[in-house]
């Protein structure tokens, strides 16, 4: 039996999956395949490599630092995104809360991140390299939002966040031959999406490519029936899902450390809650 693991994204939201994550790594839970989405994938990495603790460390340590994250470097003509693109993906991996590449490589397993192409609109789905500068360029495209990022050459095409065309890839583990998917959410059940307020910038922005303006103007109605299916799934114990009670106002360029950590703890609480149920849904009983 082959098992998988979905993560949504929501930049510093997805601490809650990290929570989660954490308690899975407590509780022996490891799956054989992980899909995730823009944060989702560059924080589950972490669990990959058995690093619990590690999201947290980073966000509370650095969500204040202006090089982590600030409007300073989205206008700086070198990084044009909102984060630090040589702090977040080189600095903090390499030197100052290092990330485990060694044990990251050493998983049997399959790891993708999703992007969206700006030609097609549709979702890429890219193998997460388990070499430094492979992964720091899967990881940067996976998490590149409109209006915040730059876009990516991702095998040929240029590609932004995966959320825009597949926020929840639980699909893509069944496809990837998963029996028993674990989806952590990022938003709690009753969450409904609305069209963003940023929408008129981004179909502005990005109007030479047609096909990923259709894709973008209709991801609100795609995301709500996306999560429809999924909780119809979960009725038919096809999936497990996990997501936030309350996500305590936490954005997504939050600050406020306090909430993060309340966050991460929401998530680990919920896993380890949910232990036995999980252990029981993995090995199939």
């Amino acid at each position: 039996m082959k098992t998988g693991l979905v993560l949504e994204g929501g930049a510093l939201r997805t601490i809650y999956s990290s929570g989660v994550c954490d308690g899975l790594l407590a509780g022996g839970v490891m799956t054989d395949y992980v899909v995730g989405v823009s944060a989702g994938i560059a924080y589950g990495v972490s669990y990959i490599s058995g690093q619990s603790g590690r999201n947290l460390e980073i966000v509370t340590r650095f969500a204040r630092d202006r090089r982590y994250m600030g409007l300073g470097n989205l206008l700086d003509p070198k990084n044009r995104s909102y984060f630090g693109l040589d702090f977040t993906y080189r600095q903090i991996p390499e030197t100052l809360i290092p990330f485990d590449y060694e044990a990251f490589a050493a998983f049997p397993g399959q790891v993708e991140a999703v992007v969206t192409e700006l030609a097609s609109g549709k979702a890429r789905y890219c193998t997460v390299p388990r070499d430094k500068e492979g992964s720091s360029l899967v990881l940067q495209a996976t998490c590149a939002l409109p209006l915040m990022f730059p876009s990516y050459c991702i095998e040929g095409v240029e590609c932004v966040d995966g959320g825009v065309a597949d926020s929840i890839p639980y699909q893509r583990a069944f496809e990837q031959g998963c029996d028993r998917v674990i989806v952590v959410l990022t938003r709690p059940r009753d969450y409904v999406k609305k069209a963003d307020r940023s929408l008129p910038l981004v179909l502005h922005k990005y109007r030479k490519w047609p096909e990923f303006c259709r894709t973008m103007a209709d991801r609100a109605r795609c995301y709500n029936a996306c999560r429809e299916e999924l909780f119809e799934l979960e009725r038919q114990g096809r999936v497990l899902v996990i997501a936030p009670e309350d996500t305590h106002g936490v954005s997504r360029t939050e600050r406020n450390v306090e909430k993060l950590r309340l966050l991460w703890a929401d998530g680990y609480r919920q896993a380890a809650d949910r232990m036995d149920e999980i252990r029981m849904f993995v090995s199939g009983n």
